[in-house]
């Protein structure tokens, strides 16, 4: 990290720096809203001081972050077009993530003083999306072309499923504990703790649970919404400073000979299946300098590999030697994602495809240790600073009754399971969305009811984030695209 402004000129310094600070600014807004759920429990059941309980899940946050892996990261990057994703080191790429992020940062700001438990998860992809609109436009395209629409599909879905998944299984352990625990103070609030029997905090085991589920919700929350962050700081780093970030260049020299077996195995299964590929690639219409045509896959193959050589270092490889290896490695992968669409395909080849993109993408998609922590403590200072709203909301504002501790305990057992599982097989998904809606089903199992205006607004903001956000980034995009 101490030598990444070294060499620059002052206005790619500057623009650096402007880059940066936008990407961090968001996960810093993150905080406020996603972050800030994982207390919102445990601050209200008074089981943790709330400078403490900030304290201890921005470590585990952070701790998060570090072991959660890149796959959420760059299975939210690659919603985007491919042809922007090759072009990110071009005014035009640079004006897609300003785009995308001027656009979450704003609605994120909005909802956060409404008090509302948006989504800064569904936000970042409603952005995405509003920019491959914008770029399909721009270019031409149909929006088939201009999204990822399988990943879309599977984001989508995995945004859907996962808040309902989680009111149920709340919902399940709270009828669980009423019927094997009828009498036990875990059913009592903290209003009512307090003034019936005169004591402060929970119960011990209640209390440890409660903190336990916490700290799991922190955890889970950096490994998922962590990694969105570490994804963009990437796209700025690839596109301000390509020589250094484009590719890994402390990759082994193991990496770089499975990089080449993968791309000399793929060139053959395109060989092998000409004629079945040939019915499904149909060669795009865009006007864009910059696409990547599957249909040239063989000989994007073989640019590649004299590229490359059989060196063992990309410290050998020019600048822009090395942004043309990444160029090819995506080109690559997009060529096998879509082989992989051939009817009547084997298991054996479907697995191979999956294998051939990991070693593809091994030297590309990867991330220093310092850009992990600094989206880490990103996360962490804005959960200290703007957890008091959401706090209020999640404890008092969806539920007609105040939160009990079981209730707390079931929705936040149920986020750090859920997102975890889904941080696990890297599907995005929504911390707030998820404990929100846990909550509520903790309230509809205890027969508590809910407050129908606090719900209507948390669903009001979940139904207009996606199309808000993705209309204020394709604007955003567009006029920002006239300029350059």
């Amino acid at each position: 990290m101490l030598d990444l402004f070294s060499g620059l000129d002052t206005h790619v310094a500057i623009t650096l720096m402007l880059s940066l600070g936008f990407v961090l600014a968001f996960e810093f807004i993150n905080g406020f809203h996603d972050t800030a759920n994982a207390v919102a429990t445990v601050i209200y059941t008074q089981s943790m001081k709330p400078r403490l309980a900030v304290f201890y899940s921005g470590v585990c946050n952070f701790l998060g972050v570090m072991s959660g892996g890149l796959a959420v990261a760059y299975a939210i990057v690659h919603l985007l077009p491919v042809d922007l994703l090759i072009s990110v080191n071009t005014s035009r790429g640079m004006a897609m993530v300003f785009a995308l992020l001027a656009a979450a940062i704003l609605w994120n700001l909005g909802t956060w003083y409404l008090g509302l438990p948006a989504s800064s998860s569904h936000t970042l992809i409603g952005a995405i999306l509003g920019v491959g609109v914008a770029n399909s436009f721009i270019n031409h395209t149909s929006l088939s072309h201009g999204i990822n629409w399988g990943k879309a599909i599977d984001v989508g879905a995995s945004l859907l499923v996962s808040p309902i998944a989680g009111a149920v299984m709340a919902g399940l352990i709270v009828i669980l504990l009423r019927r094997f625990r009828p009498r036990s103070n875990v059913h009592k609030t903290p209003y009512q703790r307090q003034q019936v029997e005169g004591r402060k905090h929970p119960p011990f085991w209640t209390r440890f649970m409660l903190i336990v589920s916490a700290m799991g919700v922190s955890f889970a929350h950096g490994s998922n919404d962590g990694q969105k962050g570490v994804g963009l700081v990437m796209l700025v780093l690839i596109g301000i400073v390509p020589a250094k970030f484009v590719l890994n260049l402390d990759s082994t020299p193991y990496q770089l000979e499975r990089t080449r077996d993968a791309a000399q195995h793929l060139q053959q299964f395109y060989q092998r299946h000409e004629a079945d590929l040939s019915k499904i690639i149909v060669k795009s219409n865009s006007t864009s300098q910059y696409e990547c045509h599957p249909q040239q896959t063989v000989a994007t193959a073989d640019q590649l590999l004299k590229l490359m050589g059989d060196g063992n270092d990309y410290h050998t490889l020019s600048a822009s030697q090395r942004w043309d290896v990444r160029t090819q490695l995506l080109c690559l992968d997009d060529a096998a994602k879509k082989a992989a669409d051939l009817p009547k395909l084997s298991s054996d080849d479907k697995q191979l495809l999956s294998n051939l993109r990991k070693d593809l993408t091994t030297t590309t998609e990867y991330a220093p240790t310092w850009v992990i922590v600094a989206v880490a403590l990103a996360l962490g200072i804005g959960t200290m600073i703007g957890w008091r709203r959401v706090v209020k909301t999640v404890g008092e504002g969806i539920g007609k009754k105040d939160m009990t501790y079981a209730q707390g305990v079931a929705a936040q057992t149920t986020a750090a399971v859920s997102i975890g599982l889904a941080s696990w097989f890297g599907f995005p998904v929504s911390t707030t969305h998820v404990l929100s809606s846990g909550v509520a089903g903790t309230m509809i199992a205890d027969k508590a009811g809910l407050q129908m205006s606090t719900v209507r607004s948390i669903a009001l903001a979940w139904l207009f984030t996606l199309p808000a956000s993705m209309a204020l980034a394709a604007g955003l995009y567009y006029l920002a695209a006239q300029w350059f």
